[in-house]
């Protein structure tokens, strides 16, 4: 093919002007970076090998780094997988990540964002923080012939073109600005420089990284190490390296396990979440290691998905090199492994909750809704993720632990309460607060979404109930009370709603539950909730409509006149039953199925005051 001209995806030429006009006071990190890419396209090349039998010498798998003052270039090289044409096109010519245009807005705005390189994995781009023009050669391994040469001065459009005898592998040749260390812009192509950057990020690179006859690195596996010889500093710059992100993790899990099955795990919780957390086609899992041998990414067997936003390593001692995915599944020694993960990882949290509040908070506000995923799908660590679980409450601002509410139960109280809701507001607001609020009974706040489907799946916690507040009967009632029921005064109105809302609810009964709303909508107890009913016909799952119970408020004037006008004549009441079922309705946050018929009726009403 000839040489061809094209020019960078939209967001990607926003991003290189930012790097050009420097958006990190750390330019240092543009070798990290090169040496990272350079690092797993070795790895690629191994793991092709071992897995799809690709005929490749990987005997001598190396980082080169070469340096020349005079001429002003810095060379990173590498004897790994290499890319086609098409692969260099597809991966340095556009960012093909949601949310980029959103955070180079924020950039443009902010003028500093430590979170961009790792965030959206293009550390590529920073080499332009530090070179006029950039060059790459490459050659993918497995194919014959002529390799990629391709070429950017970093403003807007790059070239492409064939490269005769190329070697297997890829070379990135920077053309370096001037030094300008006033702008943290250091002489790149000096020795002395070179063999800090790598000491600090990327010493623990398990391939030799050489400058002429010097290894510049140790290769040591920080997971093999005693954490006392581990610095924190290490820690993170290895955890920056494999999680692809800027900021330092919340905390490190070292593990170590010996006998009849050995393996080794560094893992880390990060310190908040990643913008694809719930998206599922993000990455997750963690990196699979035999003998301190790279053998697959993002092992989603290892960890089980509310745990995802876990990273790192995992090496194990008597898997096989050529393990493949689906051998993975049903590998006992890798479900032991992955048992003893979460066990590790629940106590590491508990640990934080007892022993750190601080750091236990961060960790709740980022992963707690992944985190509660886990009560429905893993009935063994039910009890374990409970006990590391926080809730909103109406008993304060700050959340509380199951453990806590119980303790804080009101004398003769029998079950936890709970609301769910899409927001606080929402939710203490509701009507079916009223009595518990009036008479200082606590309820949990619940407004995640899944908050709505794992409360179904969790019978109890410590010998108490979980109890929906909005489902079956509420008889706060105190003794002294004395409230009419449907056989007395009120029955025939509530027979007259029954009969003209019988499209819409199952039963109309008096209320013990409200103390100053007219009515409101109760599930049976048994029943899904209006909010898991949405939630079905959203991911494509009709079922049967659901009807519920319309609960009056006897004390209400509203009810009392309705049940004066219904002993007149019922013949004008059927419009206004209509208007106090929508009413409820709207007050748990309901949709109306017919909001113009609702809007009109209660114009004419209220016209009729005027």
């Amino acid at each position: 093919m000839t040489m061809e001209t094209l020019e960078f995806q939209a967001e990607a030429r926003q991003l290189l002007q930012l790097m050009v006009h420097s958006i990190y006071s750390n330019k240092d990190i543009f070798l990290r970076e090169l040496i990272s890419n350079a690092s797993d396209a070795l790895d690629k090349l191994r793991l092709a090998k071992l897995q799809d039998g690709l005929e490749a010498d990987t005997s001598d798998l190396h980082i080169e780094i070469e340096a020349d003052a005079d001429a002003r270039t810095l060379t990173v090289r590498d004897n790994g997988i290499g890319m086609t044409r098409e692969e260099v096109v597809e991966l340095i010519g556009t960012i093909a990540k949601s949310g980029t245009a959103d955070l180079l807005a924020k950039l443009k705005e902010a003028k500093e964002s430590p979170e961009l390189i790792g965030q959206f994995g293009v550390g590529f781009y920073s080499t332009f923080m530090v070179a006029d023009r950039v060059t790459l050669v490459t050659r993918k391994a497995g194919t014959e012939g002529h390799g990629t040469r391709w070429e950017s001065a970093g403003e807007g459009t790059f070239t492409i073109d064939d490269a005769e005898d190329a070697p297997v592998g890829t070379t990135v040749t920077l053309q370096l600005r001037p030094k300008d260390e006033d702008d943290a812009l250091y002489d790149y192509a000096a020795e002395w420089k070179i063999k800090e950057i790598v000491k600090k990020y990327s010493d623990f690179i398990s391939f030799p990284i050489r400058k002429g006859d010097e290894v510049l690195n140790s290769q040591k596996a920080l997971w093999a190490r005693p954490r006392s010889e581990v610095t924190d500093e290490e820690y993170h710059q290895f955890y920056r390296h494999i999680s692809h992100d800027w900021s330092d993790p919340l905390e490190i899990i070292n593990m170590k396990a010996e006998g009849t099955f050995e393996y080794e795990a560094l893992l880390f919780i990060p310190s908040r979440a990643p913008h694809d957390l719930f998206q599922r086609d993000a990455r997750r899992g963690l990196q699979l290691y035999v003998k301190r041998v790279f053998i697959m990414d993002d092992s989603k067997e290892l960890i089980p998905d509310y745990l995802r936003f876990v990273k790192g390593v995992v090496d194990a001692a008597d898997l096989s090199l050529n393990i493949s995915r689906e051998i993975l599944q049903q590998d006992r020694h890798i479900q032991m492994i992955r048992r003893r993960l979460v066990k590790k990882v629940l106590s590491t949290i508990k640990d934080l909750m007892t022993n750190d509040a601080e750091k236990y908070a961060t960790f709740w506000r980022e992963f707690g809704r992944a985190v509660k995923e886990g009560l429905l799908g893993e009935p063994d660590n039910q009890k374990q993720i409970l006990d590391i679980a926080s809730f909103a409450t109406t008993a304060g601002d700050e959340p509380t632990t199951l453990a806590a509410y119980v303790e804080r139960m009101k004398e003769g109280q029998e079950e936890i309460y709970f609301l769910t809701g899409e927001s606080r507001s929402q939710v203490v607001n509701s009507p079916h607060m009223e009595a518990f609020a009036a008479q200082g009974y606590e309820v949990l706040i619940l407004t995640d979404p899944v908050d709505e489907i794992w409360v179904d799946a969790v019978p109890e916690f410590d010998g108490k109930k979980l109890r929906s507040i909005a489902r079956g009967s509420v008889d706060l009632k105190k003794d002294d009370e004395q409230t009419p029921e449907p056989e007395g005064d009120f029955g025939p109105l509530l027979g007259f709603l029954k009969e003209k809302l019988d499209e819409q609810v199952k039963e109309v009964r008096l209320s013990h539950r409200l103390t100053t709303s007219a009515a409101c909508l109760v599930s049976d107890q048994d029943d899904i909730t209006p909010a898991l009913e949405k939630m079905y016909r959203a991911m494509g799952q009709e079922g049967p409509r659901v009807k519920r119970i319309l609960e009056l408020n006897p004390n209400h004037p509203l009810v009392a006149g309705l049940r004066g006008a219904h002993e007149k004549d019922a013949s004008g009441l059927g419009e206004t039953a209509e208007l106090l079922y929508g009413t409820a309705l709207l007050a748990e946050g309901g949709d109306l199925e017919d909001p113009a018929r609702f809007a009109k009726l209660l114009a004419d009403r209220l016209a009729q005051t005027v």
